[in-house]
């Protein structure tokens, strides 16, 4: 009999988990289990970002069939060097480093953007790329800032070149690409097909576009009764199993 019992006892439970998993998602929890979720961002549109951009510099832009555009709003774990083609309207997606001086912590976020001399930080803006050239990090393209947040690019030697620190498979045993000194720099098998596409008299714009997702609410403690004492608080003693 007590067999039996235990049985029934077994079903009804089982039933009323069931039902309690048919009701309305926001009914099934209290409100201190349910935590906020931020809204996901919508997603960047960088066709009209780059023809926004090339409308704003044409002057300064002679090559207009594509466009490079970085979005320093996603991680160095992110595709976010998107490569526009401005006949075709496709966009390919590839890695690429952002400057120490943007990320001294090196969790592969860009905290901020720095025009100046010795920041080894990443500037914010649009370049016109310019000449090859052959330098410290092999085959290398210069850059033309054409922005007040830029126009040191010169000055600074930022430039496209290439290093192992980029390469794309960095991401998956250290979650992060390496960081550069304020230059755009891509996986070393990479940068060939990145020269040869985005060269000379072309347009480059970085700036933060997508947003950096919002700091982790704290998790909210459920609220306790004041009468509620710890376990063992009356007698002295605490239990010894989980019954």
């Amino acid at each position: 009999m007590k067999n039996l019992l235990d049985r029934r006892t077994l079903l009804a439970g089982m039933a009323g988990a069931g039902a309690v998993a048919t009701l309305p998602a926001g009914a099934q929890l209290p409100d201190w289990v349910r935590q906020p979720v931020a809204p996901p961002s919508p997603p960047v549109d960088y066709l009209a970002v780059a023809r926004k951009q090339l409308a704003m510099q044409s002057r300064h832009i002679p090559q207009t069939d594509r466009i490079g555009i970085v979005d320093f709003g996603l991680p160095s774990a992110r595709p976010r060097f998107a490569l526009v083609d401005m006949v075709a309207g496709k966009i390919d997606m590839f890695p690429v480093t952002h400057g120490r001086g943007s990320d001294p912590q090196h969790d592969g976020w860009l905290k901020s953007f720095s025009n100046r001399v010795g920041s080894l930080a990443t500037s914010r803006g649009a370049y016109r790329t310019s000449d090859y050239y052959w330098g410290a990090n092999g085959s290398s393209m210069r850059l033309a800032g054409l922005e007040p947040d830029n126009n040191n690019a010169d000055v600074r030697a930022i430039v496209v070149h290439g290093a192992w620190y980029a390469d794309p498979s960095l991401i998956a045993t250290q979650g992060k690409l390496g960081r550069s000194e304020g230059c755009f720099v891509f996986g070393e098998d990479l940068l060939p097909m990145i020269l040869y596409k985005l060269g000379p008299g072309r347009l480059l714009f970085a700036d933060r576009l997508s947003e950096v997702p919002p700091m982790p609410v704290p998790f909210q403690l459920p609220p306790v009764a004041d009468n509620i004492r710890r376990a063992g608080s009356v007698n002295g003693t605490f239990p010894t199993t989980a019954d």
